[in-house]
């Protein structure tokens, strides 16, 4: 019985692990940068990098086709190691349904567990399921229940596709890229970049002690606006999400 085979993505292209070094990938080669040792190094550097600025200009060009059309979204994040029949996998899946049945679109990072779960959900309300996928060493492929769907090789150009066509955010529990996504939106609120634009942490046990820590440190500390943590919306269950997405919604169409 044969293996199964390895590979990964890059961007849009699936290569082999047999003809690809898995542990690179193009934010690598763009971010590791060792100094040039000869003329001849600098000469090859700056083709490498006008071919490259040529790559991020399509991809962005790519991601905003690909999304056209996409009017009321919803983002959501979760950790890829959430497991299949878990209560926080099922949860994903109550949560991408009732996004879906609410009349949204769910766009997601479009890999496995928490990501899966909501796309999942949306699959089965009969909403647009989306999921921008990132090349990565590991953890790689785009899930099955996404209905549009696009691979980016650089997160810079996938992170602007989940704020320019979504109207909130929501974060089930994750990890390291949940916490990335969750503070540059706080980032992007918070200094008026996107307005009328909720944060919705889904999970009090989960989510509470870092509520706390930004109230009792950040603040104290002045290194942020006591209403700032208040940007946040902390809540248990997908029907809560729900609505604070309605009334954000609302206002908007008040506005």
């Amino acid at each position: 019985m044969t293996e199964p085979d390895r590979g990964r993505y890059s961007g849009p292209t699936w290569t082999s692990g047999d003809a690809t070094d898995l542990s690179v990938t193009s934010d690598r080669r763009l971010l590791n940068r060792r100094p040039p040792r000869c003329q001849a190094d600098v000469n090859q550097i700056k083709i490498d990098d006008s071919w490259r600025v040529l790559r991020i200009q399509a991809e962005f060009v790519d991601g905003f086709d690909a999304l056209l059309h996409v009017e009321d979204a919803v983002t959501v994040f979760g950790s890829a190691r959430t497991r299949l029949g878990t209560p926080e996998y099922e949860l994903g899946v109550d949560l991408g349904r009732a996004i879906g049945e609410a009349g949204y679109a769910v766009i997601t990072g479009g890999g496995p567990g928490s990501m899966e779960s909501v796309n999942r959900g949306a699959r089965q309300a009969g909403a647009r399921s989306i999921g921008l996928g990132i090349e990565l060493p590991f953890e790689q492929g785009l899930n099955p229940f996404i209905d549009t769907g696009m691979n980016f090789r650089y997160f810079f150009a996938r992170k602007t596709m989940f704020v320019k066509y979504a109207q909130a955010f929501v974060c089930l529990p994750g990890g390291f890229g949940t916490l990335d996504e969750l503070f540059e939106a706080l980032t992007l609120v918070q200094t008026h970049k996107v307005t009328q634009f909720p944060i919705i942490l889904v999970g009090r046990a989960f989510w509470g002690g870092l509520v706390d820590w930004l109230r009792s440190t950040l603040v104290d500390e002045g290194m942020i606006d006591p209403a700032d943590p208040d940007l946040l919306s902390v809540v248990e269950t997908p029907a809560e999400v729900v609505a604070v997405l309605d009334a954000s919604r609302a206002a908007r169409e008040e506005a």
